[in-house]
């Protein structure tokens, strides 16, 4: 049996309305590093958004070297590999190959192709147990640019992106045979709960998501990143690990954390999620609902907060604010509020009393059709509509009156 530790969108160098996650992502992945020592994992695979932007800033790539360094420590024996996200940059992730293979680390940023094929051998690596026995295989697969998908003859993005995982698995089924393979995804699978504002939608083309059925029912288990919310997708194999820590409000809900993956000779999986203890409480106030100004004070001093504490341990606030008039001036009420507090307000709604439908105007009865009234008397009283017969009766007496 082999286990995995599956990982996926850091976003090292994220903000949150201009305040830096350093400090929250260098502690989540401390604890991501003690779950692989604990776990005696043989893998680590991180499935994508390594990085929050294209550019990435010289403090988040020390944070990855760091990370990386301390997983090997701790794992010295495990596979530790990266694949580059919608966020990343692919060549920069690329670029270290020399130097992460001295560590033993893999870094994937593009399809790699040979003669115009797929080329398997650039993507695939061996798995193996602590005494060095091959239990699977690793087939690891970025996120798929235009470039990389090969020309169909129709079906747009989807069908590109199906004949890429299709090339690819069966140039690693070549190569391996029947052991049990480990794919890594970093895509929208329809039925994937998204984040509102976290995640964008990047299929190519213009489409949206793929079914899950462009994973083989011979995988043993699929890696994915993109998708925030830690989710299986049609069967327990195919999954998202989830993000790290929250990247916005809608995320606060959460149960952030890693997927442990044990998978034995057969290809048999079972999955478990293994919790990140949040860094920096996120909390919303109120917890549900919304408050007026004049109640904002008393709840924030109800939440008994350390006023002793580093900037970077401040609380992250969301404030839910109920206006019944104009709002001239809010922001500034707001600020002179919180300001009293160690917290960092990164987002405000505001909510108004919803205006009481306006009552239909009622019809004059000159401006009502006979017939109408009567199919209306008529249900009224038998609780059925009228037939055709009524209606013809109906309409004798309307011609005698």
């Amino acid at each position: 049996m082999i286990r995995l530790l599956h990982t996926a969108d850091w976003h090292l160098g994220a903000t949150l309305q201009g305040w830096s996650r350093d400090a929250e992502h260098r502690d989540a992945l401390a604890q991501l590093v003690a779950i692989a020592r604990e776990r005696a994992v043989d893998a680590v695979i991180v499935a994508g958004d390594v990085f929050d932007s294209l550019n990435p800033s010289a403090d988040a790539q020390r944070l990855l070297y760091d990370t990386l360094r301390d997983l090997r420590v701790a794992c010295p024996h495990a596979r530790i590999a990266l694949v580059a996200g919608n966020h990343d940059p692919a060549a920069r992730l690329e670029a270290p190959r020399a130097l992460f293979e001295m560590a033993d680390v893999v870094s994937i940023g593009a399809f790699a192709r040979r003669d115009g094929a797929f080329d398997a051998r650039a993507h695939l690596s061996p798995i193996r147990d602590a005494s060095g026995k091959i239990g699977a295989h690793l087939l690891a697969l970025p996120y798929p640019r235009a470039v990389d998908l090969p020309v169909t003859s129709g079906g747009g993005a989807a069908s590109a992106v199906r004949e890429a995982y299709r090339e690819a698995v069966e140039s690693a089924r070549r190569e391996i045979g029947a052991a049990p393979l480990i794919v890594t995804g970093h895509l929208h699978v329809a039925k994937g709960l998204e984040s509102e504002g976290s995640e964008r939608r990047i299929l190519v083309g213009g489409e949206h998501a793929l079914p899950s059925d462009v994973f083989s029912p011979d995988i043993a288990y699929v890696a994915l990143g993109h998708l925030h919310r830690p989710q299986s997708i049609d069967r327990e194999t195919i999954r998202y690990s989830g993000s790290l820590i929250p990247m916005s409000k809608t995320e606060i809900g959460y149960a952030h954390g890693v997927s442990i993956v044990d998978v034995d000779a057969s290809g048999a999986v079972v999955v478990q999620h293994a919790p990140i203890i949040r860094p920096v409480r996120h909390l919303r106030a109120p917890a549900s609902g919304a408050l007026s100004v004049t109640e904002l004070e008393a709840a924030l001093a109800a939440l008994d907060l350390d006023a002793s504490a580093p900037i970077d341990a401040w609380p992250f606030a969301h404030l839910a604010i109920r206006v019944d008039g104009p709002a001239v001036g809010l922001k500034a009420e707001l600020d002179a509020i919180c300001e009293k507090f160690p917290l960092r307000v990164v987002s405000t709604s505001v909510e108004r009393p919803q205006a009481p439908a306006a009552a239909p105007t009622p019809l004059r009865l000159a401006e009502r059709k006979p017939m109408d009234l009567f199919r209306e008397a008529f249900e009224q009283a038998h609780g059925v509509a009228p037939t055709d017969n009524h209606f013809d009766c109906f309409e004798r007496l309307l011609q005698e009156a």
